[in-house]
């Protein structure tokens, strides 16, 4: 057998200042050319444990580690993040906090400068890395000017430029569109098959990643909880952890199917095996719940969007003609592949930025969570950032004391959102990706506070790329693309018929009925059944 390329024996790890340890006696062997998924509740360790194996734990981070911990033979307790970068690539949850040069060739291009690799090979690498993941045109951009979807795939290509052996991603499709998200694991499922590359990627949409893994390591406050197949570990977590279930395989669970299924594939074939193919079986979103109507008489809106552009001094536009009214206690999700235009149609709302031509509304204030939550956190300690009953609401009572670098990505988010909220009832609430680094539970405790925050009279849109979330938030979805409006209707609508813009479970039952969750999905399942 091979010397594992990342060994854990008893290793446990305590942050500086923090009442307990974050990662307890983590002991398990990850092989040379393996693809592990590392899932976890929010504030599971999933994070604490990539940072440890690039290095930044204890190293850059300080706190008390215990334990034995080795990446490629190398010692945590003597090697830090310079040495293991030599062997392993790291996108963190944030790449706007990882990128460094001013330049995306530049950004892509400094690791290998680094190990003095010639310029032939640099340049080289640099145009690989880029084709690989998309972003060729951004060659000679300058990162400052990238949308937050745009800088996550620079980081990216930065990241396996200069081919790692150990590849550690946190979260990495958490602000790409669905097509950006499949090109990025087909991608990954490229370096591990083809180049031996060991891939660790933590992730909270799981149904993106599992059909890729081999493996899937779960942690539950701190502790090895899972280590298992895709399937097996599906098994694992309908049982003792729900929220870690893909979408597909609760409406399995919840339809009494075995076994569960790790990809939609493996899904489809079931069904059609049991007898079972609901695909068109209803010839439409008849069966799915009703969308709010948005009233054009009566009240005022809560905002509106009369052909709206955004132009460029450099020519081009990033919103072009846009009309949109926002109706007070109306949920849409704000939906488009990267660099669509839904961030810009936000700061546009919240008046950051003026459009070139056109007009805006609005009722009264509006209030705008962006991208980055880091933004919104300005103080040593958590307990300075909000009151009391704002740091129970995000979930982090007890953790007052702690620095907000030292949280979790969906743990900043969340205090991010309260911080925003504390202002008051605004006419117009504005989210640009407020799930990112969220788990299933999370996600949805945020759906039922937006909720809240609707039927108390503000319109809330949200900018998301996660259908899952939109399917449960959204009484209404609305689809840009290239800076127009293309699609605007119920979930069931926009959500239950594409191949990308799909639920997994809409996916899997080939938008009959309209089903988008694995509740509605019983629903046809179980008509099927009776059939």
């Amino acid at each position: 057998m091979p010397e594992p390329i990342l060994l854990a024996e008893g290793f446990g790890y305590r942050y500086p200042d923090a009442a307990a340890p974050v990662l307890r006696d983590i002991s398990l062997a990850i092989e040379p050319g393996s693809f592990v998924v590392l899932a976890g509740e929010s504030g599971s360790g999933k994070s604490t444990l990539l940072r440890a194996a690039c290095g930044l734990v204890p190293h850059f981070h300080g706190g008390e580690a215990s334990g034995r911990f080795e990446v490629a033979g190398m010692s945590l307790r003597d090697h830090g993040p310079r040495e293991l970068a030599r062997v392993c690539g790291t996108v963190f949850q944030d790449p706007e906090t990882q990128v460094v040069m001013g330049g995306v060739r530049a950004e892509i291009a400094l690791a290998l400068e680094h190990r003095g690799e010639p310029l032939a090979a640099v340049a080289r690498a640099v145009e690989e890395a880029a084709l690989a993941l998309g972003i060729a045109h951004l060659l000679d951009r300058r990162v400052d000017t990238l949308s937050g979807g745009e800088l996550q795939r620079v980081a990216l290509a930065a990241a396996v430029a200069h081919r790692p052996s150990l590849l550690l991603l946190d979260e990495p499709t958490s602000q790409l569109d669905p097509v950006a998200g499949d090109e990025l694991l087909w991608l990954l499922r490229r370096l591990n098959e083809d180049f031996a590359t060991t891939v660790v990627i933590a992730e909270h949409r799981l149904e993106r990643c599992l059909s890729a893994a081999d493996r899937v390591i779960a942690l539950d406050r701190g502790r090895l909880a899972c280590d298992a197949a895709p399937e097996d570990f599906l098994a694992w977590a309908v049982e003792e952890r729900p929220a870690l279930a893909t979408p597909a395989a609760r409406m399995f669970s919840l339809a009494g199917l075995r076994p569960l299924p790790a990809s939609v594939k493996q899904a489809r074939s079931r069904l059609e095996g049991a007898g079972l193919a609901p695909g068109g079986a209803d010839g439409g979103p008849q069966g799915a719940r009703p969308g709010r109507s948005r009233r054009r008489g009566g009240p005022p809106p809560a905002a509106e969007l009369r052909g709206v552009w955004h132009e460029l001094r450099s020519g081009g536009a990033v919103l072009r003609g846009v009309s949109l009214r926002l109706e007070a206690g109306e949920r849409v999700a704000l939906m488009g592949r990267n660099g669509a235009g839904k961030s810009t149609l936000l700061r546009h709302l919240k008046g950051l930025a003026e459009p070139t031509r056109g007009r805006i509304e609005r009722a009264g204030e509006v209030a705008l969570l962006l991208q980055t939550p880091g933004d919104y956190l300005v103080h040593e300690r958590v307990d300075q950032e909000a009151g009391a009953d704002a740091l129970a609401a995000a979930g982090l009572e007890g953790r007052g004391g702690a620095s907000p670098r030292d949280l979790s990505g969906g743990e900043r988010q969340r205090l991010a959102l309260e911080i925003v909220l504390a202002a008051g009832e605004p006419a117009v609430l504005c989210l640009d990706e407020p799930t990112r680094g969220m788990d299933r539970a999370w996600k949805s405790a945020l759906a039922e506070r937006l909720g809240r925050v609707a039927a108390a009279g503000s319109a809330v849109i949200v900018a998301t790329h996660d259908s899952e979330f939109a399917a449960r938030f959204a009484d209404r979805v609305v689809l840009l693309g290239e800076g127009e409006v293309i699609a605007d209707g119920t979930p069931a609508e926009v959500l239950s018929g594409g191949w990308y813009f799909a639920t997994e479970v809409a996916r899997v039952l080939g938008g009959a009925g309209g089903a988008l969750t694995p509740e509605e999905g019983l629903e046809i399942l179980g008509r099927e059944l009776v059939r």
